[in-house]
């Protein structure tokens, strides 16, 4: 079932403003780097901020997704989310092991990662202040009124053009070009997609030439920020073990996702860092 509103409020774009979709942003900032195959985009949360307000402001088209651990071992063990994955703008290093692993393999030294949740709750706090509409694609249908109420609780200028719970499950080509129709006829300059991974990132490279403004793939933003589940602690978090807290909470949803993620990262871990480094000793 599809749960889908549009809020025309003041300050909004028409719909005939956003009819088009924008310009594609200038292909991917020099400061991607490949770890496990996959080219993410060694950033600080300010500099990620500064690049997705540029596209913005400059009508840019444009897609970012939010990688932790889950999300990188996929694209490792499935091509068709790699393959989309690599076409984002930016790819960011939301989990503290993937900030690790660029530090270590890269020396980036990156001093902390780049979270979706508060990515969005930045963005959303930047959108409010400039007037910049927002839609909201994703959530269960009963956390997304959660959702925005929580939004309008905390930036009282928001402008949440639409929001819409999609069905579970695939969506049909015809289903796609629904959703990107009224987000379109929204105004909105900014799609926060809360679908979890791989689908939200999935829906983001269909939805590519079909929509202007930018597409974030958030995850679990959306259940966060509307109360529906609490996030760990911060000493767990800068620790990189949101895992262990959701593993705590959600034990037979989640274990066995945890136990293959988890160890295989480490496995792919050893073989990219540690192994190149060993030197084969010489024969006296």
């Amino acid at each position: 079932m599809i749960a889908h509103s549009t809020h025309n409020t003041p300050g909004s774009f028409s719909a005939g403003a956003a009819c088009q979709p924008g310009t594609p942003s200038k292909g991917h900032p020099t400061s991607r780097r490949q770890i496990l195959g996959v080219e993410v985009n060694a950033l600080e949360p300010i500099e990620a901020f500064h690049l997705i307000t540029d596209m913005v402001e400059a009508n840019e088209s444009g897609r970012a997704a939010f990688m932790p651990v889950h999300s990188l071992i996929t694209a490792v063990r499935e091509p068709a989310f790699a393959r989309a994955i690599d076409d984002f703008t930016l790819v960011l290093p939301d989990g503290q092991p993937v900030r690790w692993l660029l530090n270590l393999r890269y020396k980036t030294g990156l001093i902390k990662r780049v979270y979706g949740p508060a990515m969005m709750w930045r963005l959303c706090e930047w959108a409010a202040a400039e007037r910049v509409p927002i839609y909201l694609f994703g959530g269960r249908p009963e956390v997304l009124p959660k959702l925005e109420q929580a939004l309008r609780d905390a930036f009282d200028t928001i402008e949440i053009a639409g929001s819409e719970s999609p069905p579970f499950g695939p969506l049909s080509d015809q289903q796609v070009d629904e959703a990107a129709a009224r987000i379109t006829a929204s105004g909105a300059r900014m799609v926060f997609i809360g679908l979890g991974c791989p689908k939200q990132e999935l829906i983001a490279d269909r939805l590519k030439n079909k929509l202007a403004g930018v597409q974030l793939c958030v995850g679990a933003a959306f259940d966060f920020h509307a109360g529906a589940v609490s996030m760990a602690p911060r000493w767990m978090q800068r620790r990189g073990l949101e895992w262990l807290y959701r593993l705590v909470k959600e034990p037979r949803r989640l274990w066995r996702r945890y136990l293959v993620t988890n160890t295989l990262f480490l496995l792919l871990c050893c073989k990219e860092v540690v192994l190149p480094r060993r030197r084969p000793t010489t024969a006296s």
